[in-house]
């Protein structure tokens, strides 16, 4: 019966050590972004930040601010940076103040009426 018992975790064993480890949207995101390959990632990303995934919406921000597969806007960085950073991101903070550094007035206020839209609606009506 221990051989039996051996034998099926050998072959346990060794049936998935070929198969990659299996990643999520978080990782997913990450590899297409690290290839360049912006379209996809936003497309996880912003699944992500309607969730609330803080990590998310700053990866949104940055790419909004550097015009990365969206069109570059500050207002889109700002509100989404805001957003991460008010649940703690510390590099949306960072990345916040830069982008603020480059605003108008107006490009301030329009950012945080998208936001305060973005969050009323539970990230359902958020203007990208």
């Amino acid at each position: 019966m221990r051989k039996l018992w051996v034998g099926a975790l050998v072959a346990a064993a060794l049936g998935t050590a070929g198969m990659p480890a299996l990643a999520g949207p978080w990782e997913d995101g990450m590899a297409a972004y690290n290839r360049g390959d912006y379209l996809p990632a936003v497309h996880v990303f912003r699944a992500m930040a309607k969730a609330g995934n803080a990590k998310a919406q700053g990866m949104l921000g940055a790419m909004y601010r550097r015009g990365q597969g969206v069109a570059k806007s500050s207002a889109h960085a700002f509100m989404w940076l805001s957003l991460a950073a008010s649940r703690g991101d510390a590099r949306a903070k960072a990345d916040l103040q830069t982008v603020a550094a480059t605003m108008t007035a107006d490009d301030m206020s329009r950012a945080r009426a998208m936001m305060q839209d973005c969050e009323a609606s539970d990230y359902r009506n958020c203007e990208y």
